[in-house]
């Protein structure tokens, strides 16, 4: 008997200081479901952070999506001549083993 007086009591006292619906959000907050539905005008370059239209950081993330132009890297006449030079023999190494 006394330890349900006990228990009642823990209960009671335990319950009574819950506030209800303490997980929701503030009502000031706008769902998710309307921000993904906003169109916006404004944008911020991911590179400086400056402010910009929305045409300008379209035209921004096309840029930085693109890959770079493809250019031969330039090789020194000598050290090209070299590397041909190493392939040739490897090449001959394969046929004729002894060299």
């Amino acid at each position: 008997m006394k330890n349900t007086r006990l228990l009642l009591t823990v209960m009671v006292v335990t319950t009574a200081g819950i506030e209800p619906a303490l997980s929701l959000p503030p009502q000031k907050d706008v769902p998710e479901e309307i921000l993904r539905s906003e169109i916006f005008t404004e944008a911020r370059s991911p590179i400086n952070g400056k402010p910009l239209t929305a045409a300008e950081y379209i035209k921004l993330q096309s840029q930085l999506q693109s890959p770079p132009p493809k250019t031969k890297p330039q090789v020194n006449p000598k050290l090209q001549n070299l590397l041909f030079l190493l392939q040739l023999r490897r090449v001959i190494r394969t046929v004729v083993p002894l060299l």
